[in-house]
C-alpha cells in the first residue's frame, strides 16, 4: 500500500512495498468487530508508520490505513509487542 500523509507539517509518502517492516501484532481474533491488525514500518528516510486494518468497531474502521507515528511511538509500539 501506498499513501501520501502529512506528517509534523510535512507531505511524505509511506510506501508498504519499499519500507522495512519490524513487527506485526493482532489484536482480538478474526471477525471480531473490534478487532484490527497492525504492521510497524521504517521508510529508508527514518521515518516510522504503522498499517492496519480491522473490523467495524476497530481504530481502522475506514479500512486499510497507514498512520504515521514518531520514534518514541514506534519504540513504545515494539516494547507493548
Amino acid at each position: 500500500m501506498r499513501k501520501m500523509k502529512v506528517f509534523q507539517g510535512k507531505k511524505h509518502v509511506y510506501d508498504t512495498g519499499k519500507a522495512e517492516e519490524l513487527g506485526h501484532r493482532a489484536f482480538s481474533y478474526y471477525g471480531d468487530p473490534a478487532g484490527y491488525e497492525e504492521t510497524l514500518y521504517k521508510t529508508k528516510g527514518g521515518l516510522y508508520f504503522l498499517w492496519g486494518i480491522g473490523g467495524a468497531d476497530s481504530p481502522y474502521n475506514a479500512g486499510e490505513d497507514i498512520r504515521p507515528i514518531s520514534e518514541k511511538e514506534a519504540k513504545a509500539w515494539v516494547k507493548k509487542a
